[in-house]
Parts: C-alpha cells; structure tokens; sequence
C-alpha cells in the first residue's frame, strides 16, 4: 500500500504538460499525468507519453484508416543536430507502425538554405503522396512548396513555420500544419530560472539562426519573461545560429563581460552545452544553463548537474502524428486548424521520471 501510495504521489508532481487544441492556440494551464490506479501503473513519463498522445489523436480525430504503402516524402534541416538526426529515426519507425513508406531527406548543414530548397525541388518531381517539411527559416522552401502545389502532393509543415502571408503572395498554400508553441518553451524556461534566482541577477539568451520561427519565438518567450521580472537583467541576446562553437565564444564573452552573470537561456541544446563548456572554460560555477530539445547529450548534462534544464516534447508521438496527418489529407479526410503538440521541462528537480522518454 505505501508503495502504491508512493507511485501515485510521485505521478502527481510530474512536469504540467501544455495541451493544444485543434482551433486554437493550446492551453498552457498545467496538466498532471492520472494516477497509476487509471494508467495501469505505468512510469511516470510513460504517464506523460500516453496523455501526449491521447491529445494529439484527439486533434486528429477521426483518424484515418491504415496506410496502404502510400508515400511520404519528409524533409528535415540537418543530420548535424542530434534532435533532427533523432527525428528521421523516429519518422522510419512511425511509418513502420502505420503502414507507409517514408523517405527522409536533408540538405547539407543547418544553416544551408540553398541546400535545403534544391533537396524539396527535387522531392517535389517525385511520385510522393504527401511531403512533410520543416524549413531552416520562413521563406526559403517557398518555390519548392510551390512546385509541390503544382504537382498536386500535399504538403505539411511540421515545427518551425513556413512565412504563410509570403508563400500565399507567391501563390502557394500549405495543406497542413503541425507545431509547438514556440515562445512557452522560452517562457516556461525563463520562468523557472527566475523561480531560482531569489535574488535576480544577470542573465544572457543565446539565439539560433535569425528568421527561424523556433528562434524567434524562444527568444521571445524568454526575453518577456526576463524583462518583466523584478531584478533580472538581461545583459545579452547573441546570435549563434544554432552552432556549438559560436556559442562557447559568445559564453566566454559574456562571462568576461559579466562575471556576476546567473543565467542563460540558449534556443537549443547544442548551444546550451556549448554554454556549460564555455562556463567551465571560464573557472565560473552556480550559473543556471537551460536549452530546448532535449538531446540524449542534454540528458546527461542535466543528470551530472550542468545544465539545469531543457524543454521537450515526444518526438515518437510528433512525427507519428505528421504521418497521420499526411495520411488523413491523402485520404481525403480534412483537419481544422494546425495541431499542437504538448511541450514539458525537464530539470535537475524531475529529471529522473524521464528515463524512459522518446
């Protein structure tokens, strides 16, 4: 009985999850796993996949019938960072699990725009059903989502945005749409630094690539936060375009800049870790690190007490909801408004619920 007990109090403290809905903007209220009595007494954050998923379904509701080996063509921004080369590995066994076939395709390097958009042209001249694409910024997919339109394959942006005014002023049109709110995993960062620092201090924010909607948003997210807290200062918003090594260099500047700093906020996990190298390069100790995505490297940073947290979401249940939404309009089935996928954090405090996590 105590264990029972015990199960059902540590459910209960688990980290709120930000639920979406398929009209509007998700309400980021916080929503508590159900007590193992209802969950068959599953792990924590095996709780917490369960009601990811039971969100996401419902926004995609009816669901569609099994796939019969249709197509699916998914373009991602780079095999360099862990949460994209993740993806793609989640992507194949998705497609698996529903019956489709999926090819998962990238440009160079995660800032190479060009790249990117000669991969979707070349995409858009093959026999796909449905292509699932994720830009490096707003504009720079738009002739190839254009020529998709033109070859009547449906297309369906997952993640950072597609500038949809500039797409429409060109004449193209997404088919769908499929993302996370991107300034509350900023926001929700933010505000638990501040939970720590009582007594404020200075903080930094380390962007990715300028234009890319998870930058700006994060960044946004975090900054409103930050400047409308009491005694927190925010001494730098740098640029590093989501590259470990421009980010270490702009740690060490920071830090010689002010020493006193307590925080930094880094749009990525790739950069956040840089920040932790940087800091230990630097003799300094006690300052607060958060990221986003995270990475199986971010996981271990946050269980050996460097970084302090990193924002995530199920990418099992994100990229089999894109298939699901690719299948759906293939189908001839529609869907109101984007879709949004719950988000959580994870810290040092909970870090041990997430073992288990995809």
């Amino acid at each position: 009985m105590k264990k029972l007990i015990s199960l059902v109090l540590a459910l209960l403290m688990c980290t709120s999850l930000l639920v979406g809905c398929s009209s509007s903007k998700p309400d980021t209220s916080k929503t508590e796993p159900k007590p193992a009595a209802e969950t068959n007494a599953v792990s924590p954050s095996a709780a917490m996949l369960q009601e990811i998923d039971k969100t996401l379904m419902a926004q995609l509701a009816p669901l569609p019938e099994k796939g019969k080996n249709e197509k699916i063509g998914v373009l991602i921004i780079s095999l360099t960072n862990p949460f994209w080369a993740n993806m793609k590995t989640c992507y194949e066994q998705a497609a698996k699990d529903l019956g489709i076939t999926v090819e998962v395709l990238t440009g160079t390097t995660e800032g190479d725009t060009t790249s990117q958009l000669e991969t979707l042209m070349t995409m858009a001249t093959k026999k796909y059903d449905a292509i699932i694409i994720s830009p490096i910024n707003g504009t720079n997919l738009i002739p190839g989502i254009i020529q998709c339109n033109q070859n009547k394959i449906k297309v369906i942006n997952l993640g950072p945005g597609v500038d949809t005014k500039a797409l429409e002023a060109a004449g193209g049109h997404l088919d769908g749409k499929i993302t996370v709110m991107f300034d509350d995993q900023g926001r929700l960062c933010a505000e638990d630094m501040i939970k720590r620092l009582k007594d404020g201090g200075k903080v930094a924010i380390l962007q990715g690539l300028a234009g890319a909607a998870q930058s700006e948003g994060r960044t946004a997210g975090a900054k409103k936060v930050f400047e409308s807290a009491k005694d927190i200062k925010v001494v730098a918003v740098q640029p590093c375009d989501w590259d470990a090594t421009q980010a270490y260099d702009a740690t060490k500047a920071i830090v010689q800049a002010n020493p006193d700093l307590k925080g930094i906020f880094a749009c990525n996990d790739v950069m956040a870790l840089a920040a932790v190298k940087a800091l230990k390069a630097e003799g300094k100790s006690g300052v607060l690190v958060y990221g986003v995505d995270f990475t199986a490297d971010a996981q271990a940073s946050i269980k050996a007490k460097e970084m302090m947290g990193s924002m995530t979401y199920s990418s099992a249940i994100y990229t089999k909801a894109a298939e699901l939404y690719a299948l759906k309009l293939v189908q001839g089935q529609t869907v109101k408004g984007p879709i949004y996928s719950p988000i959580t954090l994870v810290t040092q405090d909970n870090i041990a619920k997430f073992d288990d996590w995809k």
